[in-house]
């Protein structure tokens, strides 16, 4: 079978059925592609899929990153510097999912999509072609997504929806159950960044998530340690964690970066088992 006969809904599906049979939390990496020079992305993602990850983010470096705390934008002006574009971030995501079979979604802003070479329906269909499982676009509501849903559907490919602590029960009921792959929960309001404790209300968040799709909820934004993951256990079914991991690919030598990240995502994914 090749990598495009698979739907992103059944890599999403495959890459959360593994820990759900173990009764683990699935591990959600996030890196910037490009970042921190154009030859590191497979050597780092490829050490995080050692380290115990069941997903793969690969962030679009975008100029105006307003989503992003300091860490993510610092990595995304260097990526830029280093001319990483959306065609670039495909064919990364394309590389892995040959080579590793993974899980791989893009995460980025509208305007990339939108500006790909053909449109939302050439990217669809590179994409597709990549084996990619989806998009995760922070600063696209889902009441906005009809021209991404008309392009991705048809492709396989799954628009991850974003929820946060202040989304109301109206908004959740009416849009929750059109989600795709998996939906990812906010843990706190404001921008991505590590953070030493998450918020009070997420587990109340995913509570009222669950009572309104049945598939995995993922916990985001703030995750810098194992004690945030363990305590995500029996609430969400996987974290995903962004600025931690290029804090500690940023602070290790060049020549240390995957082993770091290897070590750190390794005690991600321990916490995530209990």
């Amino acid at each position: 079978m090749s990598v495009a006969e698979l739907t992103g809904a059944v890599r999403i599906e495959r890459a959360f059925a593994g820990p759900r049979a173990e009764k683990r939390l699935a591990i959600a990496v996030y890196l910037t592609v490009g970042y921190p020079e154009p030859s590191a992305t497979g050597v780092l993602a490829r050490a995080a899929l050692d380290g115990g990850a069941d997903v793969i983010e690969l962030g679009v470096p975008f100029s105006d990153p307003l989503a992003d705390g300091a860490t993510v934008q610092r990595a995304s002006e260097v990526a830029l510097r280093n001319g990483t574009t959306l065609e670039r971030c495909v064919a990364e995501g394309a590389a892995l999912v040959r080579e590793r079979d993974a899980a791989v979604l893009l995460m980025g802003y509208t305007n990339p999509f939108l500006r790909y070479p053909g449109g939302l329906i050439g990217f669809a269909a590179q994409a597709s072609h990549a084996g990619l499982a989806g998009i995760i676009v922070p600063d696209l509501p889902a009441e906005e997504s009809a021209e991404f849903d008309d392009a991705l559907d048809p492709a396989g490919l799954a628009r991850i929806d974003l929820y946060a602590p202040t989304t109301p029960d109206e908004r959740l009921a009416r849009l929750a159950p059109r989600s795709r792959g998996f939906v990812y929960c906010v843990s706190l309001t404001g921008v991505t960044g590590a953070r030493r404790s998450l918020g009070a209300d997420v587990a109340d968040l995913v509570r009222r998530v669950r009572a309104r799709t049945a598939l995995p909820i993922v916990v985001g934004f703030g995750i810098s340690g194992p004690e945030q993951v363990a305590a995500l256990r029996g609430v969400a079914d996987g974290i995903a964690v962004g600025s931690a991991a290029l804090d500690v690919v940023a602070n290790a030598p060049s020549a240390d970066r995957a082993a770091a990240l290897r070590t750190f995502v390794a005690s991600l994914a321990k916490a995530g088992r209990g």
